[in-house]
């Protein structure tokens, strides 16, 4: 029989949890009766969330700076109590172009996040979550971690990173009870994926309205998702209707098979 997840009393952390993705993630948790703490690098995001979901608590950090998130989990002791749930969702949508018209700093700052800002939160989570209640971890990768995205080498890599990242870290703590696992997101209809596709159409020479088209035509169901969508499927990766999953690539994209 099917029954609303519920994840009463759960402490949860959730990574650029203010907007997009990460605003729907938190609002998902604290629905389902969690206790969330977000962090953000905007001050103004973490107003707005404040006055939409006064529950949720909120505090400044960029997950690419180490200092920031040994901070960022001195709050979670101070407001949370302990840890339970991470989602890792911080990341940036990287530079739009060829290999060859890239910059290191470009380079560099999409992995600084997308990976190594995972890495900095994991490193901090485990000893908590080793205390923790049915403890699990929630990855955000892409459709681009297991697809290649022509245009888009930098930020496919950093996704495809975080899978791997994931399956390690799934057989690493399994032991522990910790559960790991990846969420792939296709296209998510937002301001994101519109700055991308303008981007795109840009370095394409194409209409926008063309380059939109073929990210829509992408998926069998012939339309974005949804942010609604993926904070589902973490919802259900963090409850105990997840119990046995681990280690997955759970894959949100409307079946995609190539990306644009």
């Amino acid at each position: 029989m099917w029954n609303e997840p519920s994840l009463n009393g759960k402490r949860v952390l959730v990574t650029a949890g203010a907007d997009g993705i990460g605003r729907e993630i938190t609002r998902a948790f604290i629905g389902a009766g969690a206790k969330v703490l977000v962090c953000d690098v905007s001050r103004s995001s973490i107003d707005r969330l404040a006055s939409e979901l006064p529950s949720a608590l909120g505090c400044i950090a960029d997950v690419s700076s180490e200092a920031d998130v040994a901070a960022l989990f001195d709050a979670v002791d101070a407001q949370l109590g302990g840890l339970d749930v991470l989602v890792n969702n911080a990341g940036i949508a990287g530079p739009t172009g060829g290999v060859e018209t890239l910059t290191l700093a470009d380079w560099e700052r999409t992995l600084a996040v997308n990976l190594t800002g995972q890495f900095l939160c994991v490193r901090q989570a485990v000893p908590r979550l080793r205390r923790g209640t049915a403890p699990a971890i929630i990855n955000l990768s892409s459709a681009a971690g297991h697809l290649g995205m022509p245009g888009r080498s930098v930020y496919s890599a950093s996704k495809w990173a975080v899978v791997g990242f994931t399956k390690s870290l799934a057989l690493e703590l399994g032991g522990d009870g910790i559960r790991v696992n990846a969420i792939l997101p296709g296209a998510v209809d937002g301001p994101r994926i519109r700055a991308v596709i303008a981007a795109k159409a840009q370095a394409l020479g194409k209409p926008v309205e063309e380059v939109t088209r073929a990210y829509t035509a992408q998926a069998a169901l012939n339309r974005m998702v949804t942010a609604s969508d993926i904070a589902h499927m973490a919802l259900f990766a963090a409850s105990d209707m997840a119990a046995s999953v681990t280690g997955q690539e759970l894959v949100v994209d409307g079946l995609t098979q190539a990306l644009s």
